[in-house]
């Protein structure tokens, strides 16, 4: 797995487009980084900028990034309602794939060095990138903000960890590290109060606040020491302010740790404290981007609470998420634009599924060998246990049916994860095609090159077997929610249960076709004896069980 880092570097200009795309300029001329998502904010006067790429290429383009905000951005004259200290506020790595936090960390640190260094800036690590505990928490780094921090770095224990320890007044200083993935969320109220924004805040966030008695007095301990009434939040950071741009106070959140505190527990945590102060939540923002489950997760969670099935498509889950949240109070949200793995993807691996069902026959009956056979297998049995999974849904929300929904739920959900997987193979079945295609292409002038040319061939064409041979396991397994949907599920849509039977059928005994045409061009005989074999047995046991399944379904239509 290549190594890939995410960086969400915060610039303090959020108001003159015509500087923020000189800074993401400088981001997108890098080779090896894409940028992903930019996000002005008027009121904080901040803007959060998200890209990817690999380590070195992240180390150069967040390099040339924050050199830019030093010569376009005056933080003498900054205003906003977000705290900060610098041109470039903060900088953080995140590990996306193939790398380790501590490895993630090392290039934080290269960064930090070379912009203390070559920039003149004052720089402080901060969380996984700062070995220093006491120093490590970017709320106490930038605690005093700009206007602080010139008395701040002199002292001996605030000395920058690169850099000058003069506060450069046109530049500020910078915060750079390494870190999990953070959710930048913010919650609307129907006040603009934000002494009461911040009560909530209190409320929720880990820190929670200090005890105080009836006239405001901080109570302490048994030692002297502050008594803290801790959040019901953990992994939150939380303060109430005023949007103007809005007219109303916000919640503004950090969820450091989505797996402790996901996006939704925070929103109905937060619903529920200014519920009880008599106020009301109207939706919600996010900032910057979202990994995909956290949506997910979100649309299964409101559902749940709806008593209805769970296992819709990914499309009506984000749905159903951004309208339970509030995503879309104050502007339009875009999945496309703000889930990661949607900007991560490549579409043109998904060619085939993205057409509609007129360009995709039109695409088959072409004269290009592919999509063919294997691809239309893989479709087939997709459309097999959606029907299946249709029938599930159905049932899950039957009248008199009440008390089955969870039942139901499950084997919908089972059928969406199946359905959405035989999609996949649809396009990788060509693809496998590609492959061979492409290694018969090697040149074959050498020794060296035939025998690179034949073990190319012959990589391409055990992998163009295996293929199939998935697509023939998911859908002989689909059949068992098909098999319980003919018997159980709502007696109306029987009939649909029996051509999803059809359909599963249909695409083990096309997909066996591929694996033993493919198999049939193996050197390794051994390997092409025992797929074929095994390919044979789920054969039959699909046969058997697409009978029985259509015995249910006659016999109930009669």
């Amino acid at each position: 797995m290549k190594k890939l880092i995410e960086c969400v570097p915060n610039f303090s200009e959020g108001n003159d487009f015509t500087i923020i795309k000189q800074i993401t300029d400088e981001i997108e001329k890098v080779e090896g980084v894409k940028l992903l998502n930019v996000d002005p904010g008027k009121a904080t006067n901040r803007t959060v900028v998200t890209f990817v790429g690999n380590p070195d290429a992240c180390v150069v383009a967040a390099f040339n990034a924050i050199k830019k905000a030093g010569e376009l951005i005056d933080m003498s004259k900054h205003k906003g309602e977000h705290p900060r200290m610098g041109a470039t506020d903060v900088c953080p790595f995140i590990p996306i794939s193939g790398i380790t936090m501590e490895e993630t960390a090392e290039y934080a640190q290269q960064l930090a060095k070379r912009v203390g260094e070559e920039l003149k800036i004052p720089v402080y690590l901060y969380e996984a990138a700062q070995s220093n505990k006491s120093r490590n928490n970017l709320s106490v780094i930038r605690a005093g903000e700009y206007e602080g921090f010139f008395k701040k770095i002199k002292l001996p224990e605030w000395k920058p960890d690169f850099g000058p320890s003069d506060f450069d007044a046109k530049r500020g200083a910078t915060v750079i590290g390494a870190r999990d993935f953070l959710v930048a969320y913010n919650i609307n109220l129907n006040t603009t109060s934000t002494r009461r924004a911040n009560a909530i805040a209190f409320d929720v966030r880990e820190a929670g606040r200090t005890k105080k008695d009836a006239k405001g007095k901080v109570v302490n301990d048994a030692n002297g020491n502050p008594i803290v009434i801790p959040g019901t939040l953990k992994s939150v950071k939380a303060i109430g302010w005023y949007i103007e741009e809005y007219g109303v106070a916000q919640i503004s959140m950090n969820l450091t740790n989505i797996n402790i505190t996901p996006v939704h527990v925070a929103f109905d945590e937060v619903c529920k404290s200014a519920t009880a102060r008599g106020l009301r939540v109207t939706g919600s923002e996010l900032v910057g981007l979202i990994p995909l489950n956290a949506l997910l997760d979100a649309g299964k969670y409101f559902l749940k609470k709806q008593q209805r099935s769970i296992g819709v498509s990914e499309k009506e889950l984000i749905k159903i998420a951004v309208k339970s949240l509030g995503l879309d109070e104050l502007a339009p949200f875009k999945p496309e634009k703000r889930v990661i793995e949607y900007l991560l993807n490549d579409s043109a691996k998904a060619k085939l599924v993205s057409m509609n069902l007129s360009a995709f026959a039109d695409e088959t009956a072409s004269e290009s060998p592919a999509p063919g056979g294997g691809s239309i297998a893989a479709y087939v049995g997709a459309l097999g246990v959606s029907l299946g999974t249709m029938v599930a849904n159905l049932s899950s929300h039957k009248p008199g049916w009440d008390e089955r929904w969870e039942e139901f739920s499950a084997y919908a959900e089972n059928g969406q994860q199946l359905k959405t997987e035989l999609l996949k193979f649809v396009d990788e079945d060509t693809h496998a095609f590609n492959k061979i295609m492409a290694a018969f292409g090697l040149p074959k002038t050498t020794d060296e090159e035939k025998n690179a040319r034949t073990q190319a061939i012959q990589l391409a064409t055990k992998y163009a077997t295996e293929v199939p041979f998935k697509v023939m396991e998911l859908c002989h397994s689909s059949l068992e929610l098909i098999a319980a949907m003919a018997e159980k599920g709502n007696p109306n849509s029987v009939s649909d249960a029996g051509v999803g039977a059809l359909c599963a059928r249909t695409a083990v005994m096309g997909a066996f076709l591929n694996v033993k045409i493919n198999a049939a061009g193996l050197s390794d005989k051994t390997f092409a004896t025992k797929i074929v074999a095994a390919g044979l047995a789920i054969q039959e046991k699909t046969i058997a069980a697409e009978a029985a399944i259509l015995k249910i379904v006659n016999d109930k239509i009669g």
